[in-house]
């Protein structure tokens, strides 16, 4: 329903200056706007400029999930300990859980996420093949205890989002469930303006197999992705993968140490024996639930510790200490080859492919030794993708060099399959009278977060700019100042509204024409309707906010232009 705010009544306080501890430009005008203010770190008040905004997210998206046949629910925020204690959540999750005891000292977490909860609800509602396949929806505040939030309502400990959950009795219905939900996805960022990139991702700590994430391209964003611009392949740097090339290795000499004394990183012994840093054989000692493994990377690459953990999860990877060198002779530090290792699980990188020969420790002080063959001199006991990306690494799909960009993520879709179903045995009565076991989907969208992207990707040098379909009206009219003007404003603003257009009016008295243009420009109001010099004829100036393109128009003719966009 169209309504009339009037700024001489609303609570909006906009700054001048940036907030001090603003780093990002969503941070920086979300706050100087006056839509929302920080009450501490990660946990944001939505004012209600702000609150307008985050309600018309919401609506696209109910909206988009009700077309699809999706029902809406609304779960608890606070959660027993016991559903993610058995999916292994609990201690998965880590320190990134809000824990909490009642008074008989029963154990409870603030909801990161509900795929346990759901499962337990259809579990409880459902039980043939005949009532299903279902989705459900909510739209509700989530909390993860982040080490570090920042970015002002980027990456909050206390979050709006939607998640829903598909429930189908095969991997087609699963599969179409997704596809469903992939196609609403797609119209709801298109309805929110947002520029983004569909792109393949892994589960992590959600599990299952299928996995994409919808990302906005923004300088303020904490993915990286990888864009290849010769096809259309996409992905998460997590998800990046390198396909294994074995090369014949027959004629490699045998196995020489070299004396290098003081060699002990890539760079000294590169340019201690004069080759490329991409000759060696780098192997990074981590411990994994406890246990030495070794990662073994081409010189001149870093290991990605969170691609690591990826692949490993749940398992806890952690680097080595000096004291895990201690009593274990065969690991030398600063010398460490794959060759001559006791009892230490070896993870390479498919670049150290079978066949290809590194100069590496040699496991002695001062000592490496080249011609180390893999599959001759040592195995590979799991190859798996673990290097930082870099711009030009080959597209897995055409070959040609990658572009890198940052990106903030807006939506992750996944394939769970039974994983929680196995959980909380999710069984139906199936089609031929015996229980089936039901496969799931989980689908979220960051409702706060897409504020944050919408602010990222549309302001300019004046301030917000936000598409129609979300901003907090479809006009802002200002009162240039003097009485006559303020009537007009007033009485366009009541016109306007009954054709049905939102209208936020600057009337406030003893504020100069200045800093209400500035307002009106920061604020970020698709259309901009001034009562200005020309008022008493009855004379209007029309602003567009994004192209600052304008023109005067009579009263009629402004309310006819607007009520038809």
């Amino acid at each position: 329903m169209a309504q009339v705010q009037r700024m001489s009544r609303l609570m909006v306080k906009t700054l001048r200056d940036d907030p001090a501890d603003a780093e990002t430009l969503n941070h920086k005008l979300l706050v100087r706007a006056g839509y929302v203010r920080r009450n501490s770190a990660g946990i944001w008040t939505w004012l209600p400029l702000g609150k307008k905004v985050l309600d018309n997210i919401s609506r696209v998206v109910r909206e988009e999930m009700d077309a699809i046949g999706a029902q809406e629910v609304l779960l608890p925020a606070l959660l027993p300990k016991e559903p993610y204690e058995a999916s292994s959540r609990w201690e998965e999750y880590g320190d990134l859980l809000f824990r909490l005891k009642d008074r008989k000292g029963g154990e409870y977490l603030l909801g990161p996420t509900h795929e346990e909860i759901f499962t337990l609800i259809v579990k409880d509602q459902v039980a043939s093949y005949k009532d299903l396949p279902v989705m459900l929806y909510q739209i509700q505040t989530k909390y993860r205890d982040e080490a570090r939030p920042r970015s002002g309502v980027l990456r909050g400990r206390e979050f709006q989002m939607k998640d829903s959950y598909s429930f189908d009795t095969t991997d087609e219905g699963l599969a179409e469930s997704y596809a469903l939900h992939r196609a609403a996805y797609q119209k709801i960022f298109a309805r929110l303006g947002l520029d983004y990139r569909i792109v393949s991702a892994v589960s992590g700590a959600m599990g299952g197999s299928a996995s994409e994430e919808f990302l906005a391209p923004a300088a303020a964003g904490e993915d990286t992705f990888v864009d290849c611009p010769s096809c259309d392949y996409a992905a998460n740097t997590e998800a990046v993968t390198f396909a294994l090339k074995p090369v014949d290795g027959s004629g490699v000499g045998p196995v020489e140490e070299l004396d290098t004394p003081d060699t002990p990183t890539i760079e000294t012994l590169a340019a201690h024996l004069g080759v490329p840093a991409s000759a060696t054989l780098k192997n990074l000692l981590v411990k994994v639930d406890g246990e030495i493994v070794a990662v073994g990377v081409p010189g001149n690459r870093e290991v990605d510790l969170g691609k690591l953990g990826e692949h490993l999860a749940p398992a806890v990877v952690e680097l080595v200490t000096a004291e895990d060198f201690e009593g274990r002779g065969d690991l030398v530090r600063g010398y460490v080859g794959p060759q001559g290792l006791e009892k230490v699980r070896y993870i390479a990188d498919p670049r150290v492919a079978p066949g290809t020969a590194w100069i590496t420790g040699a496991n002695k002080v001062n000592t490496h030794a080249k011609n180390v063959v893999a599959g001759r001199d040592f195995e590979v006991d799991d190859y798996l993708d673990v290097v930082v990306v870099e711009e030009g690494d080959p597209c897995p799909k055409c070959g040609t060099g990658l572009k890198l960009d940052r990106a903030i993520e807006i939506g992750h879709i996944f394939q769970l399959g039974r994983k929680y179903a196995d959980t909380f045995q999710l069984d139906v009565l199936g089609q031929q009278g015996k229980p089936v076991r039901v496969t799931m989907g989980s689908y979220g969208i960051g409702v706060s977060r897409a504020v944050a992207a919408l602010a990222e990707q549309s302001a300019d040098e004046q301030g917000l700019c936000w598409p129609k379909e979300i901003a907090p009206a479809d006009v802002h009219v200002v009162a240039a100042g003097k009485a006559l003007q303020t009537e007009l404003a007033l009485d366009v603003s009541e016109k306007l509204r009954a054709a049905g257009v939102r209208v936020l009016v600057d009337d406030r008295a003893g504020v100069s024409p200045g800093v209400k243009f500035t307002d009106a420009e920061l604020i970020g109001v698709p259309k901009i309707l001034v009562a200005g010099r020309r008022s008493a004829e009855g004379v209007l100036e029309l602003k567009d906010r994004r192209t600052g393109e304008r023109e005067e128009l009579t009263v009629d003719e402004a309310i006819a232009r607007l009520a038809a966009e």
